[in-house]
Parts: C-alpha cells; structure tokens; sequence
C-alpha cells in the first residue's frame, strides 16, 4: 500500500500540470487508504498491551497529525479546482467505501470463523470415531480373549 503522502505528491503534481481532478482518482483513493491505514496503526499500538511504550504510540501520532495535514491540503486542492459541494461528495463517497470495507473483512471473518468451525467438528467427529472404533476392537479382542 502506498502511504499517503506519496500518494498526495501524486495528486498535486497532476493537478499543477493540469490535469483534471477525476484523472487523479486512483491516487486519491490511495490517499484515503493511507490515512485510514495510519489511523487504524495509531489506536492498535495505543490500545496494544503488548507496545514497547510512548514511543511508538507517539511515532504514529506524530504520522496521524501530518495525516490530518495533508487531507486538509487535499481539501483545498479539491475546493479550489471542483468546488465545496465536490469534497462533500467525496467525503461521502469514502465513508461509505469504508462502511463497504468493514462490511466485506467482516464478512470474510465470519466465513473463516465458519471455516475453522466446520475443520474443528469434522476433526473431532474423526477423533470421536477412531477412539470408539479402538474401544470396539479392544472389547471384541478381549471377548475373544486375545487380550
């Protein structure tokens, strides 16, 4: 994944050549990525239990406020050349590709979950077979007394 800054170069290198905004849209989605990517880092190593310390939680802070600063610079560049309604719109547009997203990882999840389910059943009931079929065979053996 491209990290955002990278991705917001990308953008305003386009648009100072000239180019359109819509010709940027792979970037800006990258962008988007990038930052949400940074945000979801910054609250997993604050809440982690297992983080070395401030240390880390700082280094991504220190990532999510130039996060912030650049999505603020990629507002202006978006007001300025399409107009407030356009940031409007692609605001919306991101929150629901992130609503999608976490529709489809949870999705994914609970198919692996079923998945891992469906090995632990199927597994035990082999398990549960092979132990009766033994207690089986030692029963008849010792019946026939070659045991």
């Amino acid at each position: 994944m491209i990290d955002p800054f990278t991705a917001l170069a990308g953008i305003k290198a386009a648009v100072s050549a000239g180019k359109e905004l819509v010709s940027v849209t792979k970037q800006i989605g990258e962008f988007f990525d990038g930052v949400d990517d940074l945000r979801n880092k910054h609250t997993k190593k604050k809440n982690s239990v297992f983080s070395t310390g401030d240390e880390n939680a700082m280094e991504t802070f220190v990532q999510l406020q130039r996060a912030k600063d650049a999505e603020e610079e990629l507002r202006q560049i978006v007001i300025a050349t399409r107009g407030f309604s356009a940031w409007g719109e692609l605001q919306e547009i991101r929150a629901r590709v992130r609503r999608e997203r976490k529709e489809r990882e949870a999705a994914e999840k609970l198919k692996r979950q079923q998945r891992l389910e469906a090995i632990v059943i199927f597994g035990g009931s082999i398990a549960v077979v092979g132990l009766l079929t033994g207690i089986i065979v030692v029963v008849i053996m010792g019946l026939q007394g070659k045991i």
